[in-house]
Order: structure tokens, then C-alpha cells, then sequence
């Protein structure tokens, strides 16, 4: 009898949770079938943006820049910003192939070229606008937006720009070396000389073989530091 008696309490739950079922779809069937097509809809709509636009987009993108980086090695700097008539330049290439990575390649090149030519503001604005995760290129990014920022007689920015250059890259002893000593030249023109001394130390500790090691120790006296 208990046997029996547990099969028909088994199947009694059964039937109340089937029932609760029910009643659960009757009252939220149109919520759930309309959030999981909006659902399925947005995943589809992605995919299809991704594949249709997006992709050819990025290829197109890659396409257009290889001309204009060809007037950078070429040093026809006005080409390369602004093309010739025929291909883009830089600064097409950035709002027409916005969100691929050659229009985000393009302010790294259109930066350096502002700087060249010695408009600052307008390099500052396309060297902020640049990102990567190669670190050899962000740090060169972060290096000229170091001089566009010294040159416009922000030195504070400035020796923060070489700063960052030359702690994000430091299995290469040359640059780092360099930004990070350049880091101390402008904390020094800002009469931070603790800061100085500290970066002064960095790079005598971390790149002794380097130029910049090698003569850190004279700029550490003037500081009056002997350590």
C-alpha cells in the first residue's frame, strides 16, 4: 500500500506542476514568444550587419589606406592627408571608413603628419583618437602626442605622454630609455625634481647599456641627488 500510495502522490505532483505549467504559458506565452523573437531578430539583424556591411566595409577600409600611406613613405604629406583627386587620404578615410581599423591606422598617420607640420592642435586631436594593442605603435602614438604637448607649452600633459611611452613598452631598452628620460627633461622644465630624479634613477637601473643610461648619472647630480 505505500508503494502505491507514493506513485499517486508522484503522479499528483505531476499533474499540479502541469497544471501550473499551463496556466504560466497561458498568462506569459505572448511576452516570452515576442521577447525571444526580438531576440532572435536582433542576433540575426548582427550577423547580417556584420557580414553584409561590416566585413566588406573593413576590406574596402584596407583597400583605400594602402595609397595614402604609400604618399607617407613617399613624404608627400598633403596627398596623404588629403589625397590626390583620385584616392583618399587620412582624413577621408577616418569619417567615411569610421570603426574599421584603418580609419583608427589613419589618425595615428594624420597625427604624425599634423605634427610634422607643426599644427599641434590638430595632431593632439588625431593622436587621442588613435588606440591599439601593439605596443611599440601605441607608445610611438604616445611619444608624439608627448612633443605636440611640449611644443604647445603643455608640459605637464607632455612629460605625462612620455611617461606613459616609455612604461608600456619596456622590453625595448632604446625607447623606453628615451620617453622615459625625455619624461624627466620636461619634470624637470616644471621644477618637479623629485619626479625627475625618480625617472633619472628608472632608467640608470633598468637600462644601464643605453645612451640614456650611461649619462643618467650627470643629469642625477645636477639634480644635487648622488644616489
Amino acid at each position: 500500500m505505500t508503494e502505491e500510495k507514493n506513485v499517486v502522490q508522484d503522479l499528483d505532483s505531476e499533474a499540479q506542476f502541469v497544471e501550473k505549467a499551463k496556466d504560466f504559458w497561458t498568462r506569459f506565452s505572448k511576452p516570452i514568444t515576442y521577447i525571444g523573437g526580438a531576440i532572435i531578430v536582433a542576433c540575426v539583424g548582427w550577423y547580417g550587419y556584420k557580414t553584409l556591411v561590416m566585413e566588406p566595409k573593413k576590406a574596402q577600409a584596407n583597400d583605400k589606406i594602402a595609397m595614402a600611406q604609400e604618399y607617407f613613405a613617399m613624404d608627400s604629406l598633403d596627398k596623404a592627408l588629403n589625397g590626390d583627386g583620385t584616392n583618399l587620404g587620412f582624413l577621408r578615410i577616418e569619417s567615411k571608413y569610421s570603426g574599421t581599423d584603418a580609419a583608427n591606422l589613419a589618425h595615428y598617420y594624420a597625427g604624425a603628419i599634423y605634427l610634422r607640420k607643426q599644427d599641434f592642435a590638430n595632431a593632439i586631436k588625431q593622436l587621442e583618437d588613435f588606440s591599439t594593442p601593439a605596443t611599440q605603435v601605441q607608445s610611438s602614438a604616445w611619444r608624439m602626442l608627448g612633443d605636440a604637448y611640449m611644443d604647445s607649452d603643455k608640459k605637464s600633459e607632455g612629460a605625462e605622454y612620455y611617461k606613459k611611452a616609455g612604461t608600456l613598452n619596456e622590453k625595448d631598452p632604446f625607447t623606453s630609455s628615451e620617453d622615459l628620460f625625455r619624461a624627466a627633461l620636461a619634470y624637470e622644465t616644471l621644477g618637479k625634481n623629485d619626479e625627475a630624479i625618480a625617472l633619472y634613477k628608472e632608467v640608470k637601473e633598468k637600462y644601464p647599456k643605453t645612451e640614456k643610461g650611461m649619462i643618467a648619472d650627470k643629469y642625477l647630480a645636477r639634480l644635487g641627488s648622488t644616489q
